[in-house]
């Protein structure tokens, strides 16, 4: 890799990082669901001047996608990250990752070697640490809710395989169009309060919403998808790793989170795992394909 790429991915990873950050502080001044839904709309507004319409076949793929993805995998998410500490949920959203291996072996019957077997083990386990922590076990709705978005996130990368390709960029826009409305609707029946979380949100509030849908959302993917167009995809994957672990590092200045021994282990044991499931060195005296 270029230097100018290893600098932009590590910008992402520095993006996707606070954006948990951002998170809990958004989490403050408004309902959880109600942020996912406005950040979608957001999302929708600024990016659909700028992509195609989709064909009529398409759309059965794009409102799959927007269900999967934004209802299930969002909503759960968000409401779970804002009930544990921010480090805690970080690192237990990776449990995606050994999800979609999971879900690939039993939709696609793509076979799974030792490698995974003990990565997926090992992500559980770390997390198994996170969750019996005292941090993490202060609210097990919490976590079960992330646990719930983690393995929704996987089912939606299914989704998207099974209806793809998508241009990456239609298909953030055009999902965003549909999924803010289904959490829009979410929020108004498990949700309360969110007129009067407008009308008291201050600048620091809304700078948060900013940053989860401009930073890590719009700039955070427009950086990742071309940086995979740019480079070989096992240069960039493990760059995915990092996000959780810068949350650790700023949630202990900026959120006062206690660095405990079940945290730093837990969330070494998680991030291994992860990294075994989602990296794929090359073989010996196998060059990987790089784009010319």
């Amino acid at each position: 890799m270029q230097p100018r790429s290893v600098l932009l991915a590590l910008a992402v990873a520095l993006l996707w990082g606070g954006n948990f950050i951002a998170l809990k502080f958004a989490s403050q001044a408004f309902p959880p669901i109600f942020i996912a839904a406005m950040r979608f709309a957001c999302v929708a507004i600024l990016m659909l001047p700028f992509v195609k319409v989709p064909s009529r076949a398409r759309m059965p793929g794009i409102l799959a996608v927007s269900f999967t993805l934004g209802s299930l995998h969002f909503g759960p998410m968000f409401t779970g990250l804002a009930r544990v500490e921010a480090a805690t949920g970080a690192i237990m959203s990776q449990l995606s990752v050994p999800f979609s291996a999971l879900l690939a072996a039993f939709w696609f019957k793509e076979r799974l070697g030792l490698r995974q077997i003990g990565g997926i083990a090992l992500a559980f386990t770390g997390v198994a640490l996170l969750a019996g922590a005292p941090s993490g076990a202060s609210d097990p709705l919490g976590i079960c809710l992330i646990v719930f978005g983690a393995l929704c996130w996987a089912l939606a990368n299914g989704v998207i395989k099974h209806f793809g390709p998508f241009d990456p960029y239609m298909l953030t826009a055009w999902m965003a169009l549909f999924a803010a409305p289904q959490l829009f609707a979410m929020s108004y029946v498990l949700e309360q309060g969110q007129w009067q979380s407008l009308r008291q949100a201050g600048w620091a509030d809304w700078g948060a919403v900013a940053y989860i849908v401009v930073g890590a959302g719009i700039l955070g993917y427009t950086l990742w998808y071309r940086l995979l167009n740019d480079n070989p995809v096992s240069q960039i994957v493990p760059f995915a790793l990092l996000p959780p672990v810068i949350a650790v590092f700023l949630a202990i200045p900026i959120l006062g989170t206690p660095l405990s021994a079940a945290l730093l282990l837990g969330g070494f044991l998680t991030v291994a795992g992860v990294g075994l499931c989602e990296i794929h060195w090359p073989r010996r005296g196998h060059r990987p394909w790089r784009k010319r």
